[in-house]
């Protein structure tokens, strides 16, 4: 093993101005939090309360054990899409621990809008799922729901109704997941109405508040409470009774309790060595000119145990930083961007997977990154073969995947790194992470690049002035896509942290890896 030198070149003032600014972007981000853990009006949360309820923060804490660490996903979905949408998006999800068992906890919020489903809210619950099976974690579902929304433009059937994706896909995976074996569990807190009461209707076991929680199948269709008794006792969709909220959650721990042998931790992990260098320290690291590079070397040794990494290839591809290293005692491959991807970076990128894959061992893709090197000696060299080689390698590995966008990952780089659409266990981002086809700047000359062209076949022409007036617009859209809250209003991405909290969250995502049977890679043909 190597201890990676820090080789911080920075003056004072630049780390003190890159501090400055980073902090002004941590708390904006609790700022946010604080939002969607207060989402809901103060009337509609005292409804609740005078119905002797509790909310919904409250229902999922009670679940958890005490001092249980709680893994939140998509916390900030929906945030700022529409007028209508508060961030979470009326639902609760996120791993607990529950009578000694990691468990997946999703939790209707009756505070906002009757706890009914927009499409975010469906695409979060559908997401919650994925993680869930990807996992093998059973699913504690605290159902008060009036079903799919019907009007809107977030909430009509376009959005909640047609697709894959949407709210039929939550009844999909709950019952593919039963059949696999994984615990589908429910509780029913208050009226589950329409859809709603399907969520529930498909679960493993189901237990019911009397007097508040009932199934209704037809359209808000709550029953009053003496039917909702009745059809309880009578109708067979429920298997226990409850008294109260705190008597429903007692019942749903009792079931965890009883679901067998909590799945063991098949890896070694080894005893936690804190970084050599504080990880606080890289908020002053990360450049705040996201023009300016970052030395992504020094965020890796501020984030592995002991800065101690088993470095592949230190010397070959050096753009892109790959080795072996651990986090809170949890073994992983780490591969981070520290600049574009050559030929080299990208052949000794698959080889490293490839050595991942025969090992066992969770990747970590660190990506900050403008893309693929182009022009014609990048492509005699042979670029697109071995860019197709790395994804190649990246798609067909069947260990844990994380990715952890520290930067701007833009183009076939967010591809190739493990974007959302290759399927990550987790797609992670700090506050200044940026995702886009291409970057603000990048965007902007090239389409006007393309006006100039225009001018010129029509033999017109116009002033710098203009020319950079058409690329400021443009500029700012680009901005507005790639950043980091836009990705979690819209659920593609599952959480945005802050750099020091990234050691914690990663322990938790490589122990969740660890209980998980390991499965041997297959990889496609590899171009030539």
């Amino acid at each position: 093993m190597s201890v990676v030198k820090s080789a911080l070149s920075a003056s004072p003032e630049e780390l003190r101005a890159n501090r400055e600014f980073y902090e002004s972007r941590v708390a904006d981000l609790r700022s946010r939090r604080a939002a969607a853990v207060a989402a809901g009006s103060e009337a509609a949360r005292a409804a609740l309360r005078e119905a002797g309820q509790l909310l919904v923060r409250e229902r999922v804490s009670a679940l958890l054990d005490p001092g249980s660490p709680f893994l939140e996903l998509c916390q900030l979905a929906g945030e700022g899409l529409h007028g209508d949408i508060t961030p979470g998006a009326g639902i609760v999800a996120g791993v607990g621990m529950v009578s000694g068992r990691p468990c997946m906890v999703i939790a209707n919020d009756a505070a906002v809008h009757d706890g009914t489903y927009n499409a975010i809210t469906s695409k979060k619950h559908v997401r919650a799922l994925r993680f869930a099976w990807m996992h093998r974690l059973p699913c504690l579902t605290m159902v008060q729901s009036g079903g799919r929304q019907v009007l809107g433009k977030v909430g009509g059937q376009p959005a909640v109704f047609a697709d894959d994706g949407q709210f039929g896909s939550i009844l999909y995976n709950q019952l593919r997941m039963s059949r696999e074996g994984i615990a589908q569990i429910a509780s029913v807190h208050g009226p589950a109405a329409d859809s709603g009461a399907f969520v529930p209707a498909v679960c493993d076991e189901v237990v019911v508040v009397r007097d508040q929680g009932a199934l209704a199948f037809g359209s808000h269709a709550v029953p009053v409470p003496a039917d909702a008794d009745r059809a309880n006792r009578e109708d067979g969709n429920t298997d226990r009774l409850a008294e109260s909220d705190a008597h429903a959650i007692a019942i749903l721990r009792d079931v965890v309790a009883h679901l067998g042998d909590v799945p063991r931790q098949r890896r070694d992990v080894a005893e936690v060595v804190e970084p050599l260098h504080d990880p606080a320290e890289i908020n002053a690291i990360i450049s705040a000119d996201p023009r300016i590079p970052t030395n992504n070397r020094e965020i890796v040794l501020r984030l592995i145990d002991g800065s101690d990494l088993h470095e592949f290839k230190p010397d070959y591809g050096d753009t892109l930083i790959t080795g072996f290293a651990r986090i809170k005692g949890f073994e992983v491959g780490i591969l981070c961007n520290n600049g574009v991807l050559f030929s080299e970076s990208a052949m000794k990128a698959t080889q490293f997977i490839e050595l991942c894959c025969q090992r066992d061992i969770p990747l970590l893709f660190m990506a900050d990154i403008n893309g693929f090197m182009v022009g014609r000696e990048a492509e005699e060299a042979g670029i697109a073969k071995h860019g197709a080689k790395m994804i190649t390698a990246m798609t067909c590995a069947n260990v844990a995947k994380y990715t952890l966008i520290i930067g701007g990952s833009y183009g076939a780089g967010y591809l190739a790194m493990c974007g959302r659409p290759f399927k990550p266990n987790a797609l992670i981002m700090w506050p200044n992470g940026r995702a886009a086809i291409m970057g603000p700047d990048q965007a902007a000359t090239t389409l006007a690049m393309v006006k100039d062209d225009q001018h010129k076949r029509d033999g017109t022409s116009w002033t710098d002035a203009q020319r950079e007036a058409y690329k400021a617009p443009v500029r700012k859209t680009f901005e507005d896509f790639a950043n980091a809250y836009n990705f979690a209003r819209n659920t593609w991405c599952d959480m945005v942290i802050e750099p020091a909290e990234t050691r914690d969250v990663m322990a938790l995502l490589l122990d969740l890896a660890g209980r998980v049977p390991a499965l041997p890679s297959r990889f496609g043909v590899f171009r030539m």
